[in-house]
């Protein structure tokens, strides 16, 4: 219980500074059922990965790779991260960034 307080904390005070919905996240992943998730965060987010990971983990049961490569904007899509056969790509930024969902790998 001491654990799940803690990271419900520290996914608050993440929510907070850098204005992320993880509700919204959390919904999408559980609607299109999607099975293995990629998060791609910037440098200032970077120290959370495992938090928000396992975050997103916990309540959807996806898997979730987390991008080590970089992230300097909405024209940093990752390349090669298809051969993972990821569903979803959440690339946190400074702006929302709508893509084409018709493009999942399946």
């Amino acid at each position: 219980m001491l654990n799940f307080l803690m990271d419900t904390l520290k996914i608050d005070k993440i929510s907070d500074r850098y204005d992320v919905d993880f509700d919204e996240i959390i919904n999408k992943i559980r609607s299109k059922g999607y099975k293995r998730v990629m998060i791609q965060l910037p440098e200032g987010l970077r120290m959370h990965a495992l938090e928000i990971a396992n975050l997103i983990e916990k309540n959807t049961g996806t898997e979730v790779f987390i991008w080590g490569g970089s992230n300097y904007g909405a024209c940093d899509i990752p390349r090669g991260f298809e051969r993972f056969r990821i569903d979803l790509l959440i690339h946190f930024g400074h702006a929302r960034f709508y893509g084409n969902e018709s493009n999942r790998n399946r």
